[in-house]
């Protein structure tokens, strides 16, 4: 369910170390113009009078109570209870902060606070990529849906968020779907994140450039396309080795959500180099000590980005015609699996804000 007809309004927070951004959302809509106001991150006493500042203005300016309050806020943290615990980008949360509890007694309405990598995932899963393929495989007479969605967001991190069957997995330590700290394919004793995010791919163009001027990825994404001069190859290597690097983690986790995955973030801009890399490790083959080889996943990955791979992912199956023992009756059975990676429509923050939307709805629904 999207909840885009829905009429209950929930006001919501896109919530940065620097800046607050304020708004709010009916029928999977923005309506209301975004508030920001610094974050004050280093001063809780300000950073939470902030907070109660920009809903109250929000509600002002619609002029009735929402229903919620729902936003995405950096973890670590016990969502549930809506307590937010130590963060590096934001130093004043020493010792955890009731952040939700606080906000219920200011406005007396629900509040509901969750992962930023979460609400992607689950606002990709109810209105973007998740139910756009399923119209898609419809439309070609394809019977399979796809039901359980991996999120994954590459910028300044590596966030992920998983989506079974419709349900937001939390986990019983508000950690479902953090694959920010799997292991790191190339450094044996760094987290994958290290590999993964804008300053590895800084790192990775300098190292193999030899060029130390200080750059940002944007720079590096121009040489890559011979806007901007420098080492061209140096810095295609660099967004395609952060694409393996996140398919070796990615691997991991799709083999237990076993579903699509969508890409998200900053640097999905780069996506041309990034994802073809994350599907060739995706589809990359492991084996057994006697030397037999096999694919490292059991479905096959698709780059949905890519038209004549998404054409063949829906496509009808092939079925095969398996005898049932003893009756003379046969079963149409589909021998391939599939899986595919594709990038978000929607864009990062609108797929954040439409999830926090519409947990919010789905909570007080349940």
């Amino acid at each position: 369910m999207s909840y885009s007809d829905d009429q209950r309004t929930v006001a919501t927070l896109d919530a940065g170390g620097t800046n607050f951004m304020f708004s709010a959302i009916r029928g999977n809509q923005e309506i209301v113009e975004p508030i920001r106001y610094d974050a004050h991150a280093e001063n809780l006493e300000l950073c939470l009078k902030t907070l109660k500042r920009g809903f109250r203005e929000v509600i002002s300016r619609l002029g009735v109570l929402p229903a919620a309050i729902s936003f995405a806020f950096p973890g670590p943290a016990d969502y549930p209870r809506g307590i937010i615990g130590d963060l590096p980008n934001f130093p004043s949360f020493r010792g955890g902060v009731a952040l939700g509890p606080m906000l219920k007694a200011e406005f007396g309405i629900p509040v509901f606070i969750n992962n930023d990598g979460s609400l992607f995932a689950y606002g990709e899963a109810l209105a973007g990529v998740l139910p756009d393929l399923n119209d898609l495989l419809k439309q070609k007479g394809v019977k399979k849906q796809y039901k359980h969605l991996l999120g994954v967001t590459l910028g300044t991190g590596f966030g992920g968020g998983v989506v079974i069957n419709n349900e937001l997995l939390i986990g019983d330590n508000s950690c479902g779907g953090d694959i920010w700290c799997f292991r790191n394919k190339k450094y044996k004793d760094c987290i994958v994140e290290e590999s993964v995010s804008k300053r590895a791919v800084c790192r990775v163009y300098a190292e193999l450039s030899g060029d130390r001027t200080e750059m940002t990825p944007e720079d590096i994404f121009y040489i890559s396309e011979g806007k901007k001069s420098g080492d061209q190859h140096a810095a295609v290597k660099s967004f395609q080795e952060m694409g393996e690097m996140a398919g070796d983690a990615i691997a991991h986790a799709i083999t237990l959500v076993d579903g699509i995955v969508v890409i998200g973030g900053g640097l999905a801009g780069a996506y041309k180099y990034i994802i073809p890399a994350i599907v060739k490790e995706l589809n990359s083959q492991l084996g057994l000590m006697d030397g037999t080889r096999f694919s490292r996943l059991q479905a096959k990955a698709y780059d949905l980005t890519d038209r004549e791979q998404l054409d063949a992912f829906s496509s009808s199956a092939k079925l095969a015609d398996i005898a049932i023992p003893g009756t003379g009756e046969t079963l149409s059975y589909e021998p391939e699996r599939k899986t595919g990676v594709a990038v978000s429509r929607l864009g990062t923050s609108t797929s954040i804000a439409l999830g926090a939307y519409a947990f919010a709805l789905r909570s007080l629904d349940s």
